[in-house]
């Protein structure tokens, strides 16, 4: 089933949102904590969303979820997802790209995740 225009509008402000707070733990220049903000913002946004639908999940749920999503961004973009993380051992060059790329993953793995609700509401 099709997203609403409000779902979209909701789902926008939601993933935009936890993208940015994902940037921002992104700019600690440690190789792999990218990688648990990205989870624990995932996490988050997957219970978000999930209200948007009409549902209400575990944060268990959630955090499957995410980690699904992410893998998935991962796999299409393995080469951002690389970067990211090489990107911290390289001073102040890092703690720019890490965050954009962060941003677009996020994003990117945040509508995969509202898309599959939207066609598995009821």
């Amino acid at each position: 089933m099709a997203m609403t225009d409000e779902e979209k509008s909701k789902c926008k402000k939601i993933i935009h949102s936890h993208a940015v707070a994902a940037a921002a733990g992104n700019l600690v220049p440690v190789p792999g904590l990218g990688v648990a903000v990205d989870t624990v913002t995932m996490t988050t946004m997957a219970m978000a969303l999930s209200a948007v639908f009409g549902s209400s999940i575990t944060e268990n749920v959630a955090q499957a979820m995410a980690i699904n999503a992410i893998k998935q961004t991962a796999l299409k973009q393995p080469i951002k997802s690389i970067a990211k993380e090489v990107s911290k051992f390289i001073p102040i060059l890092g703690q720019t790209v890490a965050p954009s790329i962060s941003v677009i993953m996020l994003e990117s793995a945040g509508w995969a995740l509202a898309n599959q609700m939207a066609e598995n509401k009821a």
